[in-house]
C-alpha cells in the first residue's frame, strides 16, 4: 500500500495537462511531454485525470490506462471547472487551494463543500503583459519584492503591482482558513503569505483520496 492514502503502489497516476504529463510513481513526481509519458509508462498500470476535453487517441487507445477525471466531480463545482482544480480541492476538506501555473487558481473549500473561486493570468502572462504596451516596460518579476513599502524603480513598481494585486484578493478570501499552494510558480508565490503550506503533491493526494473511496483504480 502506498501513502497516506493507501492506494496500490503499482498504479501510476497522472495529471494530464495542456502541454504536460505529471505522473506520480509513488515516490517522485515527473514532469514530461505527451510523447516522453507515452513511451516510457504506456505498459505500465495509470490512472490520469486530463484537463482537455479531446484527448489524444493514442492515449485513449492504451489499454493499461483510466481515465477517471469523471470520478474527481466536486460536489457544488461548476460545470467547467478544470478537472485538476477539482482534485485539488479533494484533498482537504478545508481550506483556500491555490494552483500557480500559466493561469492561477484560487479555490475555497469549507468543511468538504466547494465555496467558489477565481482565476488570475500566470505570473508569466502578466509580466509579459507590460512588453505590449511599452518596449520600456519590458522586465522580470522581482522574487524578493517587499510587501512593506511602496517601490521607487518601473522594475520594482511592476513587480509589487503583479505580487501585491494577487495577494490582496487571496488575503479577502482566506481568513481564518489554511493557504495550500502548489504548480510551478507556487513555492514562490508561497513566500508572500504568512503560514502558506507549498505541497506539489495536493493534485495527487486528492486524486488517492477519491481512488481510495471509490476503489476505481
Amino acid at each position: 500500500m502506498d501513502g497516506r492514502f493507501g492506494m496500490r503502489s503499482k498504479v501510476l497516476l497522472a495529471d494530464i495537462g495542456n502541454s504536460f504529463f505529471h505522473i506520480y510513481d509513488g515516490n517522485k513526481i515527473e514532469h514530461l511531454s505527451y510523447e516522453e509519458a507515452i513511451s516510457k509508462y504506456a505498459k505500465e498500470r495509470l490512472c490520469y485525470i486530463s484537463v482537455k476535453q479531446q484527448l489524444d487517441s493514442t492515449i485513449e487507445e492504451i489499454a493499461t490506462w483510466k481515465n477517471i477525471s469523471s470520478y474527481m466531480k466536486l460536489e457544488a463545482a461548476y460545470e467547467t471547472m478544470g478537472v485538476d482544480r477539482q482534485a485539488l480541492c479533494h484533498s482537504h476538506d478545508d481550506g483556500v487551494f491555490v494552483d500557480a501555473g500559466s493561469a492561477i487558481t484560487v479555490d475555497v473549500m469549507d468543511n468538504g463543500t466547494y465555496i467558489g473561486g477565481f482565476i488570475y493570468p500566470g505570473l508569466k502572462a502578466m509580466i509579459d503583459t507590460y512588453s505590449t504596451i511599452s518596449p520600456a516596460l519590458e522586465t522580470q518579476l522581482n522574487e524578493t519584492i517587499s510587501m512593506e513599502r511602496l517601490p521607487t524603480t518601473t522594475k520594482d513598481g511592476i513587480s509589487y503591482g503583479i505580487i501585491a494585486s494577487i495577494k490582496a484578493l487571496i488575503d479577502k478570501h482566506s481568513e481564518g482558513k489554511k493557504l495550500y499552494f502548489t504548480g510551478g510558480d507556487g513555492a514562490l508565490l508561497s513566500t508572500f503569505f504568512k503560514e502558506a503550506t507549498y505541497d506539489e503533491m495536493l493534485v495527487f493526494d486528492g486524486m488517492r483520496k477519491v481512488i481510495k473511496e471509490t476503489e476505481i483504480c
